[in-house]
């Protein structure tokens, strides 16, 4: 089972910028979901972006438009490019990855991103 380490996060002021990776320690299965997942304290952890095989993406509502995921194959690497942050957006991010054939689920450990002025 691969592992997933995340970094990039950090505390940014609102309307600020960050980008987050997430680097998988082997290559991505061929048919895959790989998303941004994060969670505030005292909150249930939400999906944030995911990115399926074929490209598809989908974003939550709360960031679309600010949010954008992307994945390096050759890289292994996920990315989340965060602009225009609020402070709604303080939470630890969570990378996943799901292969789509064995189900076969993994988590990295997580990020802590603040915005505050």
């Amino acid at each position: 089972q691969v592992q997933l380490v995340e970094s990039g996060g950090g505390l940014v002021q609102p309307g600020g910028s960050l980008l987050l990776s997430c680097e998988s320690s082997g290559p991505i299965p061929s048919r895959y979901a790989m998303g941004w997942y994060r969670q505030a304290p005292g909150k249930e952890r939400e999906r944030v972006a995911t990115i399926f095989s074929g490209g598809v993406t989908t974003t939550a509502d709360s960031v679309e438009g600010r949010f954008t995921v992307s994945l390096d194959n050759v890289m292994n690497t996920l990315y989340l490019q965060m602009n225009n942050l609020k402070p709604e957006d303080t939470a630890v991010y969570f990378c996943n990855l799901r292969d789509l054939f064995t189900r076969e689920e993994t988590w990295g450990q997580g990020t802590q991103v603040t915005v505050s002025p």
